[in-house]
């Protein structure tokens, strides 16, 4: 279970951008979640895409509309407990970064496009009518053995 929060001014991505990175930011998580490249496992995702006023979103207390034009995006990405060292977020995050950038078709990434990264606490997530813990998806068949090794050992010890 993952949920990929996208934030912008309105109009800054266009229907067509929302569809190609609805899959893409997805596909961006789901590799490194489960350590390899499996589309059913796409189901447990979700992209939410929330466009915002300028005069709603402020950066150094000021309100966009009160600034120069600055190209804005933040993206939180929260994801269930599993085996999310420092090395494997630093790749989330570069392939949001180049997935946005790819796909807005921009040479780089803007210093104001912001990704933050929250791993949700084994226990503290909840669907289907209860409390869902990874270990309750390793059976799935989405997640490569090593994986399934690195993530018991991180929860279970």
């Amino acid at each position: 279970m993952t949920i990929i929060n996208v934030n912008f001014p309105t109009g800054r991505i266009s229907e067509k951008q929302r569809v190609l990175l609805a899959e893409a930011l997805t596909d961006a998580v789901l590799v490194p979640e489960v350590g390899q490249f499996c589309p059913p496992a796409r189901e447990g995702f979700q992209v939410h895409f929330t466009e915002r006023a300028k005069d709603y979103m402020a950066i150094g207390g000021k309100l966009l509309s009160d600034q120069p034009e600055r190209d804005v995006i933040t993206l939180n990405v929260l994801v269930m407990d599993g085996d999310w060292p420092n090395d494997v977020r630093k790749e989330v995050i570069e392939n949001i970064l180049r997935s946005l950038t790819t796909i807005l078709e921009v040479p780089e990434p803007s210093p104001s496009w912001w990704v933050s990264f929250q791993v949700i606490e084994d226990g503290s997530w909840g669907s289907s009518g209860g409390v869902l813990s990874i270990l309750d998806l390793l059976k799935s068949g989405v997640f490569t053995d090593e994986k399934i090794k690195a993530i018991q050992k991180n929860i279970l010890g």
